[in-house]
Protein backbone atom coordinates (compact mmCIF):
# COMPACT_ATOMS: atom_id res chain seq x y z
CA UNK A 1 0.00 0.00 0.00
CA UNK A 2 0.85 3.61 -1.14
CA UNK A 3 2.23 6.43 1.64
CA UNK A 4 -0.54 8.81 2.43
CA UNK A 5 1.38 11.97 1.68
CA UNK A 6 -1.83 15.03 2.28
CA UNK A 7 -5.01 14.64 4.04
CA UNK A 8 -7.55 17.29 4.25
CA UNK A 9 -10.22 16.96 6.61
CA UNK A 10 -13.22 19.13 7.43
CA UNK A 11 -13.35 18.89 11.11
CA UNK A 12 -16.10 20.00 13.79
CA UNK A 13 -14.46 21.30 17.47
CA UNK A 14 -15.30 23.55 20.41
CA UNK A 15 -13.75 26.78 21.12
CA UNK A 16 -12.09 25.01 23.70
CA UNK A 17 -8.82 24.05 22.36
CA UNK A 18 -8.35 27.45 20.77
CA UNK A 19 -7.74 26.68 17.10
CA UNK A 20 -3.68 27.57 17.76
CA UNK A 21 -3.67 24.27 20.30
CA UNK A 22 -5.83 22.62 18.32
CA UNK A 23 -3.59 22.81 15.69
CA UNK A 24 0.12 22.22 17.35
CA UNK A 25 -1.64 19.14 18.91
CA UNK A 26 -2.66 17.33 15.88
CA UNK A 27 0.99 18.17 14.24
CA UNK A 28 2.21 16.18 17.52
CA UNK A 29 1.18 12.78 15.55
CA UNK A 30 4.10 10.77 14.18
CA UNK A 31 4.37 11.15 10.34
CA UNK A 32 2.98 14.82 10.62
CA UNK A 33 5.59 16.95 9.28
CA UNK A 34 3.11 19.90 8.99
CA UNK A 35 0.04 21.09 9.47
CA UNK A 36 -2.68 24.39 8.90
CA UNK A 37 -5.81 25.12 9.99
CA UNK A 38 -8.48 27.31 8.42
CA UNK A 39 -11.59 28.38 10.20
CA UNK A 40 -14.43 28.05 7.79
CA UNK A 41 -17.29 28.82 10.40
CA UNK A 42 -18.04 29.97 13.46
CA UNK A 43 -20.46 30.31 15.63
CA UNK A 44 -21.50 29.91 19.79
CA UNK A 45 -21.08 26.58 20.47
CA UNK A 46 -18.19 24.84 17.78
CA UNK A 47 -15.77 26.31 15.04
CA UNK A 48 -16.02 24.36 11.39
CA UNK A 49 -12.51 23.70 10.67
CA UNK A 50 -9.97 22.87 7.42
CA UNK A 51 -7.31 21.02 8.49
CA UNK A 52 -4.29 20.09 5.55
CA UNK A 53 -1.72 17.36 6.94
CA UNK A 54 1.47 16.53 5.17
CA UNK A 55 4.26 13.89 5.74
CA UNK A 56 6.20 11.34 4.48
CA UNK A 57 3.82 8.83 5.39
CA UNK A 58 0.84 10.04 7.36
CA UNK A 59 -1.19 7.77 9.65
CA UNK A 60 -4.83 8.81 9.01
CA UNK A 61 -6.68 6.50 12.39
CA UNK A 62 -3.62 8.25 14.45
CA UNK A 63 -4.59 11.74 13.24
CA UNK A 64 -8.54 10.87 13.62
CA UNK A 65 -8.07 9.53 17.14
CA UNK A 66 -5.77 12.68 18.34
CA UNK A 67 -8.61 15.14 16.85
CA UNK A 68 -11.39 13.01 18.66
CA UNK A 69 -9.24 13.08 22.12
CA UNK A 70 -9.23 17.12 21.69
CA UNK A 71 -13.25 16.45 21.39
CA UNK A 72 -13.38 17.57 17.68
CA UNK A 73 -15.66 15.60 15.22
CA UNK A 74 -14.49 14.52 11.30
CA UNK A 75 -17.10 15.14 9.17
CA UNK A 76 -15.09 14.65 5.53
CA UNK A 77 -12.00 14.27 4.01
CA UNK A 78 -12.00 16.20 1.19
CA UNK A 79 -8.31 15.39 -0.32
CA UNK A 80 -6.07 12.59 -0.02
CA UNK A 81 -2.99 12.63 -2.11
CA UNK A 82 -0.47 9.26 -1.66
CA UNK A 83 2.20 7.72 -3.67
CA UNK A 84 6.28 9.01 -4.30
CA UNK A 85 4.81 12.14 -4.49
CA UNK A 86 2.04 14.93 -4.28
CA UNK A 87 0.19 15.39 -7.37
CA UNK A 88 -1.01 19.30 -7.38
CA UNK A 89 -4.51 19.67 -9.42
CA UNK A 90 -4.71 21.37 -12.47
CA UNK A 91 -7.70 22.76 -13.75
CA UNK A 92 -9.21 22.18 -17.29
CA UNK A 93 -11.85 23.88 -18.92
CA UNK A 94 -14.34 21.56 -17.10
CA UNK A 95 -13.69 22.94 -14.17
CA UNK A 96 -14.78 26.44 -15.24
Amino acid sequence: MTNVRRLVIDVLKPHDPPLVDFTQQTADVDGVEGVSASLIELDQEVQNVKLTFEGESLDVTAIEERIEELSGTVHSVDQVACGEFVVEEQWTHQDR
